[in-house]
């Protein structure tokens, strides 16, 4: 699997293109998970997009086989960006459908305000335009302290999906990567995010938006989904119902379908 060596450390990233041979120029979807995970919350997207789109997806640094920065490493939007980018470069994509979940939708709102010209859409899943509207974000430090990065993660669960949401290997896998997630990054990832505020910004994004979420996400409630949503021209929106933050995991062939059946709109 390609590795990405950067500045700051190496990107793993992996590029899928099973589209046929006369499609000879596919265009590229890239994907950006969000905090406590890795690339493979996707997996549901890739069956229902592959054939039509070359799929791109990567570790964002701090998790999987991404380099881990030290505490203390400066995170933000425009570091986030950079390595966005660097990603497309390596693989090619001059512009790309964006699909980001939590942190990364959020920094899919950044990507369309500041570096719209690398964008062809947007896919922005229960993404914050501010930080300060995510429920729970400003007790993780307190939390972790106290019941460290496994008892965060039984946590997270609940928040996340609803019971029998996912099938046991799958439940299990993702409580595994979370509760293996370094702390300090999820935790100065939740204060960058916490600080952040897009909202005067939302109104000069000018790509096709699209934003998915869940009807019962604990952290980004349906009106939250919709004062962001009425912030963004021209910008479409699917809920889906028994959902909460995860969506993107448990209902993520219906996602795929609906970001499909939004570009073919």
């Amino acid at each position: 699997m390609p590795m990405l060596e950067t500045a700051d450390g190496a990107l793993f990233y992996d590029i899928t293109d099973l589209t046929p041979p006369w499609e000879t120029a596919p265009e590229t979807v890239l994907f950006h998970h969000g905090v406590g995970i890795d690339h493979g919350i996707w997996a549901r997207w890739w069956p229902v997009l592959a054939r039509r789109y070359r799929l791109v997806r990567f570790d964002m640094r701090g998790y999987g086989r991404s380099s881990v920065p030290p505490e203390g490493y400066p995170w933000s939007f425009d570091g986030l960006a950079a390595d966005v980018h660097a990603i497309a470069a390596a693989a090619g994509a001059e512009r790309f459908h964006y699909v980001g979940e939590s942190l990364g939708g959020a920094l899919g709102y950044y990507l369309a305000i500041y570096h719209p010209g690398s964008l062809l859409s947007l896919i922005a899943c229960t993404a914050p335009h501010k930080g300060g509207a995510v429920n729970w974000l400003a007790e993780w430090r307190s939390f972790v302290a106290e019941n460290g990065m496994d008892g965060w993660s039984t946590k997270m669960m609940e928040r996340r999906f609803f019971p029998g949401a996912l099938s046991p290997t799958e439940e299990a896998w993702f409580h595994a990567v979370q509760s293996a997630c370094v702390a300090h990054v999820v935790l100065d990832q939740g204060d960058m995010l916490g600080t952040a505020d897009l909202s005067d910004e939302l109104g000069r994004i000018t790509t096709p938006t699209l934003m998915i979420g869940g009807d019962s996400s604990p952290f980004l409630p349906p009106t939250v989904l919709a004062d962001t949503h009425a912030l963004v021209p021209g910008a479409q929106m699917q809920l889906f119902s028994g959902a909460r933050h995860g969506v993107v995991l448990s209902h993520g062939t219906a996602a795929a379908q609906a970001m499909l059946d939004f570009l073919d709109r």
